[in-house]
């Protein structure tokens, strides 16, 4: 049996959509469109001077533009005044939903698809203004839509995204594409290397290249975002617990970047919390943006953030603002109460205190519980370093890759920034009572073991190693192959393994719990071990998942692959073909991708504990979807329209400090929880394929 190798981004066929036949040809009616290249024509033409509109070039006679769809009577349009507004929108600008200009009017047009009677009003709609509006605002309000409308569940968002290769692909690559599509005529199937060459080296923190510069990775930070937007109206924005999801998902991708530190000989991320110092941290992307033949810009070394003002985006921004924001949320954390948009002090509840702090840092002007005095430092905060290379528009640069969700975790600096979001976070959980004994403890369940075994063969031993995949971006290039073209990407996959855990229970009866598992490292960067008080924020959640417990022993066995915290899909072109997705799982796509649940590790094995506990969550019960439970990535993601599915803390137990005269692991247990040490090798080669298949290059 094939092993399954899951990732957010599905390759070369679009077959697996559910649904009937009708709703298949919809939603690739859909697809298709994004995936055509614009229409163009030479200044000068008659049909160029029948759209009198903005987008209409002027000027040199060569210059080549977009050209917009003759008009046409629909049964369900876009409004004249939104169409005018979104005309005023060039074609050729970059789109970012961090820009407030950009994301308002992105929300309007989302506002008008969600209110569409049908799919097909939709697909109308997007084939009579695919060449008129700009392609990046459109596809992102088409994604955020399928994301929200029921008779949409089965879209594929994963397939939208290859419509814009430029945000996966070296710039020179796809140029080397082209080269090859002109010189071979031939119909057949090519393909060529993707490689995240960035810097050499020299630079350390290219060592993280393989993270940082990762498809799936990428993707799954996009994906979040459109379930999870910050504009919009309430319908949309309004979801259970996102500002502590906000926080959750980004704490455990810190948790996760660290670790991968670790196991490349370097420190952990230092905060970026002084915003007049220099950024130490270089970034020289070598990806095209399709903003008018442009690349994403790039940040030297050693440059300092300047007050943004920027008018061609009605933006205005002084670093002080920053300042000013970051010393009021820490005022609210430490007094433990905000300030309403009426003056009046609201105190934070022990319980949903994290949820509005989340919805004040990642500022949503229809949640925040004070929009004007808070300010939208995380949002902003991007906005200020993706424009630090020309903060004033002198240079008519665009924004850099940290204003845009598909791109910003390229950029070494983008971790710094959430450490020091972050921050904000950690801070007002230290405010709280650690959990009592009784808290943690499930009376009458005791676990005795656990350990990990591995699909090559070992026990408490896991190995990663290099691994391609391949990536079909015909479609969504610029030109028009003939044949198929293949992007090889290289990234760390791992055995898998499954977790045996032995537990029993004196209770009378069967009682339902939650087995919550984690990993963190046990050594730090200078060779000591860590207490636990460090180990809290480096805990990585590697599963979630419901079990029943029955009277006397109990065999719990879990398979990785099952977790409820990675994407479940199947990324070989067949088995993605023969792939039959739950609907509600489509929702969770932007789990973490499989196969990076297990950090690198070092050559000669990277120490981490891992920790498992079943937790009484009866009382809860409740609160969980009695049919779906835990469903895909539901740890990152959620699950479409219903509450979030584990009633306890997002990151619970290890979300809250720790009671007087607790100092390691051992101290914190409880009867139902146990612990053991496991060894994270990195090998190179996959040990299961190495002799078919004896050298894959890193990438």
């Amino acid at each position: 049996m094939v092993r399954l190798r899951i990732l957010l981004l599905s390759l070369a066929l679009i077959a697996s959509i559910a649904g009937d036949e009708t709703d298949r040809d919809i939603n690739q009616e859909i697809l298709d469109q994004f995936t055509q290249p614009p229409r163009t024509l030479i200044v000068g033409s008659s049909v160029a001077q029948e759209e009198n509109h903005k987008n209409t070039p002027v000027g040199n006679s060569q210059e080549v533009k977009n050209v917009p769809e003759q008009p046409k009577k629909l049964a369900y349009d876009i409004p004249k005044d939104l169409y005018k507004d979104l005309l005023r929108f060039d074609i050729d600008w970059a789109f970012s939903a961090f820009i407030e200009q950009h994301g308002q009017l992105a929300g309007k047009l989302i506002q008008v698809l969600l209110a569409a009677p049908t799919k097909d009003d939709i697909s109308a709609i997007v084939k009579k203004y695919i060449n008129t509006l700009n392609r990046a605002l459109l596809t992102y309000a088409v994604s955020v839509t399928a994301m929200h409308r029921d008779d949409m569940r089965d879209f594929r968002i994963d397939l939208l995204s290859l419509s814009n290769p430029s945000k996966l692909v070296d710039g020179r690559q796809i140029s080397t594409m082209q080269k090859a599509i002109n010189v071979n005529e031939q119909v057949g199937n090519f393909s060529i290397w993707a490689k995240y060459s960035t810097a050499t080296n020299s630079d350390d923190e290219h060592r993280l290249a393989y993270f940082r510069e990762d498809v799936g990775i990428n993707l799954h930070h996009w994906h979040w975002h459109l379930v999870y937007p910050f504009e919009g109206s309430l319908d949309i924005v309004k979801k259970d617990r996102r500002g502590e999801l906000f926080y959750y998902m980004h704490h455990q991708i810190l948790a996760r970047y660290n670790a991968e530190r670790l196991s490349n000989e370097l420190s952990l991320v230092k905060r970026f919390n002084n915003f007049r110092e220099p950024i130490i941290e270089g970034y020289f992307p070598k990806l095209d943006s399709q903003v008018a033949g442009r690349s994403w810009p790039s940040r030297p070394a050693g440059v300092v953030l300047g007050d943004l003002h920027r008018h061609d985006i009605n933006l205005k921004l002084d670093i002080e603002d920053l300042e000013r924001w970051a010393n009021r949320l820490y005022e609210a954390i430490y007094t433990g109460h905000m300030t309403d948009k009426a003056g009046a002090l609201v105190p934070f509840d022990e319980k949903t205190g994290i949820d509005v702090l989340g919805n004040m840092i990642e500022a949503s002007p229809v949640l925040s519980p004070n929009f004007g005095y808070y300010g939208s430092i995380h949002n902003r905060g991007h906005m200020a370093i993706s424009y630090c290379h020309d903060p004033d528009g002198r240079y008519l640069e665009q924004f850099a890759v940290m204003g845009d969700s598909t791109t910003a975790m390229r950029d070494p600096i983008f971790y710094r920034w959430h450490a020091f979001i972050d921050e904000f976070f950690v801070t007002y959980k230290n405010t709280l009572k650690p959990y009592s004994r009784d808290e943690l403890n499930y009376e009458g369940i005791t676990v005795t073991s656990i350990r990990v075994i591995s699909d090559c063969g070992k026990e408490n031993h896991l190995e990663t190693f290099w691994t391609n995949f391949t990536v079909d971006l015909a479609k969504g290039l610029d030109f028009t192959p003939k044949s198929n073209v293949g992007a090889i990407f290289t990234h760390l996959d791992h055995c898998s393994f499954k977790y045996e855990i032995k537990a029993t229970s004196s209770l009378a009866e069967a009682k339902k719990g939650v087995v919550r598992i984690f990993i963190a490292p046990r050594i730090d960067d200078n060779g000591k071990p860590y207490s636990l008080e460090d180990q809290r924020a480096l805990m990585i959640e590697m599963d979630k998942f419901n079990y029943t417990i029955q009277p006397g022993a109990n065999n719990i066995e879990r398979q990785s692959i099952n977790s409820t915290v990675t994407n479940p899909f199947e990324t070989t072109g067949r088995e993605l073909g023969e792939k039959k997705t739950d609907p509600i799982e489509e929702f969770c796509g932007c789990g973490w991708p499989q196969y990076m649940l297990v950090p690198k590790g070092t050559e000669e094995g990277l120490l981490m504990d891992l920790f498992v506990m079943i937790s009484d969550d009866d009382a809860d019960i409740s609160q969980w979807d009695s049919v779906t439970g835990f469903k895909a990535a539901s740890t990152m993601c959620g699950l479409r329209n219903r509450n979030y599915p584990d009633p306890r803390a997002m990151g619970f137990p290890f979300d809250r400090p720790l009671s007087e005269g607790v100092r390691t692991l051992q101290n914190f247990l409880t009867p139902n929880m146990a612990t053991s040490t496991i060894k994270v090798q990195f090998i190179e080669n996959n040990p299961k394929t190495a002799a078919k298949n004896p050298q894959t290059a890193a990438p």
